[in-house]
């Protein structure tokens, strides 16, 4: 696994960065591919459920698309 990379994203109009491992990034980008979406709309879909911070729900979101 390689080091952490932080990503600018806006989310409804607000810039916030996220750290994530590059391959989250690229699993991340993946899936919004998949569903036809911007990565930032993914993200904000995802932040508007999440209880903890953006990254681990990211993390979480990432890791339930690849076991389901």
């Amino acid at each position: 696994m390689s080091g952490l990379e932080k990503h600018s994203l806006t989310l409804r109009g607000h810039r916030t960065s996220v750290t994530l491992e590059p391959e989250f990034w690229r699993a991340f980008r993946d899936i919004a591919v998949e569903r036809g979406i911007a990565i930032n709309a993914l993200a904000a879909e995802i932040d508007e459920g999440r209880t903890g911070n953006l990254a681990s729900a990211i993390r979480v979101f990432v890791l339930n698309r690849y076991r389901g």
